[in-house]
């Protein structure tokens, strides 16, 4: 593929979320020909099957840019030893009503960072779980556990390390493989 287009979700509504930082050094680093977009989770509601038969207007424009995206990238904290809650919520949103979940067929990449050894492995298994259900082709390998050190991403995405800033390329590729590898899909089902 030529060109393609990346939704990425920010799993935290934090205003100095570290994860924001890494999203943003994957913008600065995506490959000539792909475009890194957010589709942002902050302004959603609480889900409820109350709102099944009428969605809120930032829900359906939300589903609508998951749909768009050739693949959609999701960077995600670890709380408590799995996803935060604000991204549970978005996910539950993407799969509704029935029969209408955004992210069928959807390549998907997981990464993450966080301070410690292991970054955050425990949400990003959670994450994977939940998007094998929704029937989500999620890329495998390479696996994204950033260990944020301090000063490793600047404000603007900047990676002030050669070695990661190697990896989130490498990252970057792979992925870049497996939403090509999808696209003949996507396209027949469009026609």
């Amino acid at each position: 593929m030529s060109d393609r287009t990346i939704g990425y979700i920010v799993g935290s509504i934090s205003s100095t979320s570290i994860n924001r930082r890494l999203a943003k050094a994957l913008e600065r680093l995506a490959p000539e020909g792909t475009t890194l977009v957010e589709i942002p989770i902050e302004g959603l509601p609480f889900y409820s099957p109350d709102y099944d038969a009428d969605f809120p207007q930032v829900a359906r424009d939300f589903k609508q840019a998951i749909e768009d995206a050739d693949g959609v990238i999701i960077v995600t904290p670890e709380y408590s030893r799995s996803i935060p809650g604000v991204l549970k919520n978005a996910l539950d949103w993407s799969a509704r009503p029935w029969g209408h979940a955004s992210f069928n067929g959807k390549p998907t990449a997981v990464i993450g960072t966080s301070q410690g050894g292991i970054a955050t492995a425990a949400a990003q298994q959670h994450l994977k779980a939940i998007l094998s259900h929704y029937n989500a082709p999620t890329l495998g390998q390479p696996e994204g556990f950033v260990q944020t050190l301090p000063g490793l991403f600047t404000e603007d995405g900047e990676v002030t390390n050669d070695q990661t800033a190697e990896f989130l390329v490498g990252f970057l590729e792979a992925f870049g493989a497996l939403v090509d590898r999808y696209a003949p899909a996507r396209e027949a089902v469009a026609a």
